[in-house]
């Protein structure tokens, strides 16, 4: 019975990044990267918020930039909304849990930023309100989401949806995902044509 499931949840998964990686969402992947190869060049930031295994994944990937992926290369400028606790403590409590990202975004965020919202469901309203926030301050937003994309695949510039229902499932094609973002922008940057 067990080696039904670890089969069932491996074949599930290759499955989902299958569907996704069409050449629809290839191309869109390839513009996030460059939206955000293109923010890092002016001398902007990634912003990354998410919640729950979303807001690991933020913190993941904020990593992966500020320190380095793959080769050896300068600290790029990314910050996971999701570390603070103060912050998140102090907004949730004083206003409401729903403004916890988009109070930081228009703290920390300025025009030519990249904001990367990550909602499996694309209904968290504090995911969306900081989508909101960020487009009134002219920064590009790219939406990581699934189960048909909810509220964010209508707000994003970039949306990026995981044809899936099943939580697990869109959140391993999240994380391929940043790490394929990743590695474009560390080429885009620092390998390409050279």
């Amino acid at each position: 019975m067990e080696t039904g499931i670890i089969q069932k949840s491996f074949k599930e998964s290759v499955k989902a990044k299958e569907q996704f990686f069409n050449k629809k969402n290839t191309a869109l992947v390839r513009e996030a990267a460059e939206a955000v190869a293109e923010s890092f060049k002016g001398g902007g930031k990634l912003l990354i918020a998410g919640n729950g295994g979303s807001a690991a994944d933020a913190q993941h990937l904020a990593a992966e930039f500020v320190n380095r992926f793959e080769i050896e290369r300068p600290p790029l400028p990314a910050l996971a909304l999701t570390t603070d606790t103060s912050n998140i403590t102090s907004i949730g409590n004083d206003y409401s849990f729903d403004q916890i990202f988009s109070k930081q975004v228009r703290a920390l965020g300025k025009e030519g930023d990249v904001l990367l919202a990550i909602s499996t469901s694309g209904t968290s309203k504090n995911i969306t309100k900081a989508v909101d926030a960020a487009q009134a301050m002219g920064i590009k937003t790219i939406a990581l989401t699934g189960k048909g994309g909810g509220v964010l695949a209508e707000k994003a510039d970039i949306v990026l949806n995981v044809d899936s229902k099943t939580t697990a499932r869109i959140q391993e094609v999240h994380i391929t995902v940043c790490h394929i973002l990743c590695e474009l922008v560390d080429h885009m940057l620092f390998q390409k044509g050279g």
